[in-house]
């Protein structure tokens, strides 16, 4: 009964190296200052969704896989007539983790999803949003090894935005070098 689950190995390694790297680098007064990992989105956009619906359930069941809870069905804003778009149509899926779910997510997205991409050169060490905010985006659900490929009926795309408290986007991606985000030229 009074069993503690382990920490996630990626919050042991920001505790253990990347809180010390950076401390060094930007020579940090408070532990306060030190960036963290704040939240990670996870959005997949659903286009086909206006025709047929049942995409959009294969969609949230490939996100549910993925992140390991369930997301939430995202709603047209407003009506666009050239895409027979009405305001208030499901149009898509988006997932906000936080926590250990976070940081075993990050953990198997760094190791395990990302060097499975075709012709992989490591990810644009220039998307960042000027606050310390990563965006990335997927071109298929197919790296990651919980997707079952004869199971799929459409490879889509999905975009990942990983949350920081980092001021800059420098620090930011000090930050997310430390835990292993292998950044390309």
């Amino acid at each position: 009964m009074g069993e503690t689950q382990s920490k996630p190995r990626l919050q042991e390694k920001y505790l253990s190296e990347a809180v010390k790297g950076l401390t060094d680098k930007f020579g940090y007064k408070n532990v306060m200052q030190i960036p963290k990992l704040a939240k990670v989105i996870i959005n997949m956009g659903v286009g086909e969704a206006v025709g047929n619906s049942k995409t959009l359930d294969s969609a949230v069941a490939d996100l549910t896989v993925i992140a390991g809870q369930k997301p939430v069905v995202t709603k047209a804003k407003k009506s666009i007539a050239a895409f027979k778009l009405r305001q208030g149509m499901s149009i898509g899926a988006k997932v906000t983790l936080r926590g250990s779910r976070m940081y075993y997510f990050l953990d198997k997205l760094i190791n395990i999803a990302l060097p499975r991409v075709r012709d992989f050169r490591g990810v644009n060490p220039s998307s960042f949003d000027g606050r310390g905010n990563y965006a990335l985006g997927m071109k298929e659900q197919l790296i990651f090894p919980e997707i079952n490929y004869d199971q799929i009926d459409k490879i889509r795309g999905m975009d990942i935005v990983i949350v920081t408290t980092a001021r800059t986007d420098e620090e930011a991606r000090e930050l997310l070098r430390l835990l292993g985000m292998p950044f390309g030229a």
